[in-house]
Formats: structure tokens, sequence, C-alpha cells
């Protein structure tokens, strides 16, 4: 059975990662209230950042339903996911989402930050003609 929980080492810890991934960013994946941020990392696995304000969700309890369904999202797809250091980042609205809209929000963002970064990573490897 595989490993599904959600250490420290799965998570972006200090200010400057953050920035890292703010200053560096090459993927850019857009869903219906959030958008997430990547940068390729050296880790050999995905590392995942929260960014949600009061300004953009206004109650504490919309703030932690959010970051738990995204942290749950990501825990249960950490597997297929590219090398990067991912910040997602909430917009104003989020928090009238119902949990299963945000389930397949993220699960979609998901699919196409795999999808981008493989395409990053082919034209990469791929030498100019």
């Amino acid at each position: 059975m595989s490993r599904q929980g959600f250490p420290r080492q799965l998570r972006l810890l200090t200010a400057g990662d953050y920035r890292h991934v703010f200053d560096h960013t090459t993927l850019k994946v857009h869903g219906k209230g959030l958008l997430a941020l990547a940068c390729p990392n050296d880790l050999g696995h995905a590392r995942l950042g929260l960014v949600f304000s009061k300004k953009n969700v206004r109650r504490a309890v919309d703030r932690n339903r959010l970051k738990r369904l995204t942290r749950e999202s990501i825990r249960l797809r950490q597997h297929r996911l590219p090398a990067v250091d991912i910040v997602v980042l909430a917009k104003r609205g989020v928090n009238e989402l119902d949990n299963e809209t945000l389930h397949r929000q993220l699960d979609g963002m998901w699919a196409r930050l795999e999808k981008d970064a493989r395409r990053l990573k082919a034209a990469k490897s791929t030498p100019p003609a």
C-alpha cells in the first residue's frame, strides 16, 4: 500500500520557499477562485504552500475549510505530480464554492499542472533546431 501522508517535506515551510516560487514561476494554472503558481525543484517530489488571505476569504472557518480540502486533494495526488513547488492562492469568491465543486476544480488544476509540466520538460529536453 502506498503512503498517503502529508509530512513536512511535502510542504513549503519558509518565506524563502514561497519567495522562490513567486520569483521563478514557470507554470500558472487558473481555476475558478484559485490560482496555482509552480516552479520546478530538484527534490524529486512536489511541495505545496497555501496563501488564503483575509482579504479574499473573510472568515477563518472558510479559510481553514479551503486549506484542509486543498491539502487533502494534493495528498491524494502527490505521487502523480511532477517535482515542482506549488503555491495555491485564493481569489475572491472561492469560499462560495461547495466542497464537491472545489474538489473537481482542484483535480482539474492538478491534471493541467501535470500536463503543462510534462510539456515544459519535453520542450527543455529537446535541443533547438
